[in-house]
């Protein structure tokens, strides 16, 4: 005990003694400097501007610092003797919860841990007698001073750890001790500090064994006034099991003093994230206290679900989940490559127009491009070494730069990822926001994998997913992945965790980072001017321009190309594309995901929820979620489904893009057909005013065009060069949702999410045969895919796919020779391949064994609207949206427009002339995105633009009676809906009223799903916050600092349909597991689910089934006890507000 105390003695008296000097040498420093040569011009990194605040240093006139330092002195030696010679510790209740600061000690010292964090036990604060809080408590506490932090400071605080991990990870320690112990040393840095900082120096000093300076930093801790977390205890079992002469005492100290903080033992190993081999360093210092420890960890239990779910997951004997056609072997050899790739972050592929033949001239440009790049990456690596050069001479004891961020890779890998930038860039630009974006997230990206392989997770992740392959490689299985991956790893506990403890950059870090790399992008890069035309003088250009354009009434920064860059681009045609390793889908099953931090990807960095950058409160929202397990294994099952391409329609396809295109088919046309920019001299005389006012609009409407034909065109060439990457490889999407949990596939080009073209060349990689009614239903489906016969029965559309069975073999086989019947489809490629499906299965020797990869699709009928009339319980509303019996399947938008031209009708008769002119013209078509939109918040105004802009493109319409037409067409839309839907506007006018009286009581607007998914809005009035950099001045809107009031409008507003997503997602997540369960291959487009034809009766019972169930449930009552429980309870504002909320709560 005495070693013990003499140690951490001895180390206190060290720091006592240099922060007294430091302090007062630095303030001396600082107020010489602060006369003699102004405020400091060094733009920090992110909100370090925010750490510059002023200091505690007497300025002229106030105390001098040495009389402070004898205070100082005189107080800190006192406290010293009473710590030598107490021996207990007893502590004074505390009436101000909020402040959290601990009273003086008195007693004996044998109590305590280390010294100085006697002083800390808010467990047992506002508590009588002794004892310990319960883990989760104690959770509850580190949850509320850890998290609770938004807006600007918990921005600032999130760029100082990850500036001191970044400093931890290239190696320079001693810069990050310096930087912390600056901060902790003046309190108005000190406030930007919080445990997590303190904590990453603390793991710095366990790897080194030094247990003096671990105890050194629980002593900061206290002064700052924060309370030592696991993640504390964890670093200094961690030193003590390093230390080979460590004595018992003090480890038997620290495991008491832990119970006393209401931490326990089992905490560590369940909650800590550890790297390398820290966990078992821990492990061996308990293990010298309790030989015989085994951590417990907290095992998946079934309790905490909802009644809604509750029996799938307790009442399995039924279950039959998919299987992979996959040996175990064949799918850990994927993983290995998937590996690779994700460790690589890029992909290179062929483009498609690789296809086309090279001309002589092609030849030369791709050649003189592939010169001027070999240069620019010489340039670029020796600008940024001495950018590195300038900025490692500037560094400051407290200040944070950009230094240690350009030292996380290698230089190459800077340069790699600005000449990749410079190729994707389009001829029109880039806001200087968004490059600098992506050049942030794609260093952040290589460097969160960086982390990882140091960490040593790289072998436990390949063994945990090797066992994993077993699973899901068996042809029956009665556990789910999520479970089974949670049993494996709890298995393997030895080692580094998988889920990494690695701090995410602030947005604001990202974004002055990519501005370094733009700068020396934009300074550096140049090319000659005559390189095209030698009668120009030779001359160094930029390559890239920065440049300033107004989006609205904002001014934005924007970087461009020189035109002569684009020129080569494009006359290059390269046969190459260069993508982020997230881009592509997965060659094996995704990462299922067993928590909000670890999922889908095997290394590369992936969020649970997409939100806004910089935005965290939903991140906090679900990390202190009690059980999300149901929204989980739903997105592990749409992440499982394999899928592979249609490489006959695939071709097809390609050979229309490689030759000219076609508008018809949704095949962009190259730039070649783009319209020609006509130059013309401004200061020509015999040109009038109106002529140049006239050739200025064509200039600019041709250049929009232009812009608008290459951004489709890329967009069309991204996602045909992937599938015909694809082309012969089996591949997965793996799944992640938004803040309303609706889920979307990952990677963000190809997947089934897309347009007509990329639905139409995936199918499903398991195949099955269509047995007796696939074949029918394979019919139906092309029907539907037509657009024709949406009033008809399915027995008439059946009838009606059987009587053009000519045409469909047609299609199959010359589908552009042919009489190309296909083409004149609603979505024309899907109804080509579903031909092609139909073809070859009547073809074969029996239909019924015929194996079908083909998807069927059953879509909604109008979803929002289905909701709003089952939670109004709407008789009417439900029979138009075909939730009631009919004889025939009702169209809702037809339904519509047959009102709304029964009232144009009755106008007409009374003269109203504009409803003359309506006549003929009132369709589906034109009400159908109005219909559709206005269940999820769509205004009169919206619905006003949405009908012009159908009525525009009816040719035979008159223009001059677009804007009338529209006014009069949307009022009679929304009085058609309000007959038709009674309930439906009562409930949005409920929803939008609570919403507008929740956030003008300074409140952000939040519900629970049925499957128990917390959502928030995450809509806040704007935050103004400035970035100086070295290319611009940034001006940043931050609308999602949860520290600035709500924003009343958008709350409001968004409420109802983000509230209907909410429950549409939830009923697609509920069928997603049931069908999961049954067997059933099963995707979603949100409320269009897909199958295959042999299982679309078992899916449309299921989704039925899941519908009555979800409705059966009281939703609006829960959701007014919710809102009530949450916003009515609490002072100073709970009368008025609960009085309101009472009076319009539905009964």
């Amino acid at each position: 005990m005495l070693l013990f105390i003499s140690v951490f003695l001895e180390a206190r008296i060290t720091q006592l003694q240099s922060d007294v000097v430091v302090s007062v040498q630095h303030a001396k420093v600082h107020f010489l400097k602060a006369r003699s040569h102004g405020k400091d011009a060094s733009s920090g990194v992110g909100p370090s501007a925010a750490l510059q605040g002023k200091s505690d240093i007497p300025k002229s006139g106030q105390t001098s610092s040495t009389g402070a330092k004898k205070s100082q002195t005189s107080r800190w030696i006192q406290k010293l003797n009473r710590e030598e010679n107490s021996k207990h510790f007893k502590w004074k209740q505390q009436k101000n919860v909020k402040e959290k600061q601990a009273s003086q000690p008195q007693g004996n010292k044998s109590t305590s841990l280390l010294s100085g964090t006697t002083n800390k036990t808010p467990s047992k604060m506002n508590k009588k007698g002794k004892g310990t809080v319960p883990s989760s408590a104690a959770a509850a506490i580190v949850e509320s001073t850890e998290q609770a932090e938004g807006g600007a400071c918990g921005d600032i605080q999130q760029s100082i750890c990850s500036y001191l991990e970044a400093c931890t990870f290239i190696g320079n320690l001693d810069h990050a001790n310096k930087v912390l112990l600056n901060h902790h040393r003046v309190m108005s840095r000190r406030t930007h500090l919080n445990t997590a900082a303190y904590n990453i120096i603390m793991r710095i000093w366990a790897k080194q064994k030094t247990l003096s300076n671990v105890g050194r930093i629980f002593i900061l801790l206290e002064e700052a006034g924060l309370k030592p977390n696991l993640g504390s205890y964890a670093a200094a079992l961690e030193c003590m099991g390093r230390n080979a002469e460590c004595p018992v005492n003090v480890i038997i100290r620290c495991l008491n003093q832990m119970q006393e903080d209401g931490l326990l033992i089992d905490d560590l190993f369940s909650r800590c994230v550890f790297r390398q081999d820290e966990r078992d360093m821990i492990l061996k210092a308990i293990r010298v206290v309790l030989p015989e420890y085994e951590p417990q960890l907290n095992s998946q239990t079934n309790e905490g679900y909802s009644s809604l779910i509750k029996d799938f997951y307790t009442q399995r004997e039924d279950h039959k989940y998919p299987k992979l056609a996959f040996t175990q072997l064949e799918l850990q050899e994927r993983f290995k490559h998937q590996l690779s790739v994700e460790q690589a972050c890029t992909v290179t592929i062929d483009s498609v127009e690789s296809a086309k033949p090279v001309t002589k001239h092609m030849a030369n440009m791709r050649k003189l491009l592939a010169a001027q790049r070999t240069n620019w990456h010489k340039v670029l690596l020796q600008a940024l070494k001495e950018r590195k050069m300038i900025m490692s001479t500037n560094v400051r004891d407290y200040r944070l730069n950009l230094y240690p961020y350009l030292c996380l890779l290698e230089d190459r890998e800077y340069v790699d990822i600005m000449m990749q930038s410079v190729a994707n860039l389009p001829p029109s630009g880039e806001s200087l926001k968004i490059l600098a974006r992506d050049l942030g997230n794609r260093v952040y990206t290589k460097y969160f994998v960086r982390q990882k392989e140091q960490s040593q997770t790289l072998e436990k992740l390949g063994n945990i997913y090797n066992a994993y392959t077993e699973l899901v490689a068996k042809d029956e299985y009665d556990v789910l992945p999520r479970e089974y991956w949670c049993k494996l790893e709890s298995n393997q506990s030895i080692g580094p965790t998988l889920q990494g403890s690695e701090t995410s950059w602030p947005y604001i870090v990202t974004l002055e980072l990519g501005t370094c790399l733009v700068d020396m992008m934009v300074k550096n890069l140049k090319i000659n001017g005559d390189i095209l035309n030698p009668a120009y003088d030779r001359k160094a250009i930029p390559i890239l321009y920065h440049m300033y354009t107004f989006r609205s009434t904002r001014q934005i920064g924007f970087i461009k190309p020189h035109p002569i860059l684009t020129q080569i681009q494009q006359e290059a045609t390269e046969t190459k594309l260069t993508f982020d390793s997230y881009v592509m889908p997965m060659v094996c099953p995704p990462v299922p995901w067993t928590s909000v931090k670890f999922g889908a990807y095997l290394l590369t960095p992936t969020k649970l929820m997409r939100t806004v950058d910089g935005a965290t409160q939903h991140e906090r929202l679900l990390e202190q979620c009690q059980n999300i397990h149901p929204v989980l294994d739903s997105l592990n099952q749409l992440g499982n489904c394999a899928w592979k391409i249609n490489k006959t329609l695939l071709d097809i396809i390609i050979s229309i893009f490689n030759d000219r295109g076609s508008e018809k088919l949704d095949i962009p046309p190259p730039l070649s057909e783009a319209p020609k920019i006509q130059h013309f001299n401004r200061q020509d005389n015999s040109i009038t005013l109106t002529e140049k006012a006239h050739l200025k609009r064509e200039v600019m409407n041709a250049r929009k065009k232009c812009n608008e034909m290459h951004s489709v065109r890329m967009d069309a060439l991204y996602k045909l060069s992937i599938a015909n990457h694809m082309r012969d490889k089996i591949f997965w999407f793996p799944h992640n949702m938004d803040f309303r949990g609706r889920t979307y596939p990952c990677p963000p080009y190809f997947n089934h999410l897309g347009n007509d073209v990329t639905r139409a060349i995936l199918v499903f990689a398991e195949g099955k045969p269509l047995g007796p009614k696939g074949l029918d239903w394979l019919k139906i489906h092309l029907v539907n895919l037509t657009g024709l016969k949406k009033r008809s029965s399915l027995v008439g559309r059946l009838e009606y796919a059987n009587s053009i069975m000519k045409e469909i073999l047609d299609s199959a086989d010359k589908p552009l020779n042919g009489k190309k019947w296909w083409m004149n489809a609603d979505e024309p490629w899907q109804t080509l391949a579903c031909c092609m499906e139909i073809a070859n299965a009547v073809r074969s020797s029996d239909a019924t064994k015929f194996i079908s990869h083909f998807p069927v699709h059953q879509d909604g009928s109008c979803n929002g609207l289905q909701h709003y009339a089952a939670l109004g319980r709407d008789v009417i509303g439900a029979k138009s949206v075909n939730l009631m019996p009919c004889d025939m399947p009702q169209d809702v938008y037809s339904g519509v427009a047959q009102q709304v031209e029964a009232l144009r009708v009755r106008d007409a008769r009374s003269g109203l002339k504009v409803a003359k002119v309506l006549e003929g013209f009132i369709s589906r078509k034109v009400v159908k995105q109005t219909v559709m939109t206005v269940v999820y918040g769509v205004t009169r105004f919206g619905g006003r633009l949405q009908i012009e802009k159908r009525l525009k493109e009816i040719d035979e319409f008159p223009k001059d009676h677009v804007w009338e037409a529209s006014h009069y067409l949307v009022r009679q839309v929304f009085n058609a809906l309000k007959e038709m839907f009674t309930g439906t506007r009562e409930i949005q006018d409920w929803l939008t009223e609570s919403a507008r009286l929740i956030s003008k009581c300074g409140h952000t607007v939040q519900w629970v799903t049925p499957l128990g998914l917390p959502i928030i809005q995450p809509y806040h009035r704007a935050r103004n916050q400035g970035l100086s950099t070295t290319i611009q001045h940034i001006n940043l809107q931050i609308t999602h600092d949860s520290k600035e009031r709500p924003d009343t409008v958008k709350q409001k507003n968004a409420f109802p349909p983000n509230f209907i997503h909410s429950l549409d997602s939830t009923h697609m997540m509920l069928t997603a597991l049931h069908c999961y369960s049954a067997g059933l291959t099963f995707v979603s487009v949100h409320d269009c689910f897909w199958t295959h034809a042999l299982t679309v009766d078992t899916m449309n019972k299921v989704c039925r089934e899941q519908f009555v169930a979800l409705h059966s449930q009281p939703i609006l009552q829960e959701l007014s006890d919710f809102l009530l429980q949450k916003y009515c309870s609490q002072p100073p504002n709970s009368g008025p507000l609960e009085i309101k909320l009472l009076c319009i709560e539905l009964k």
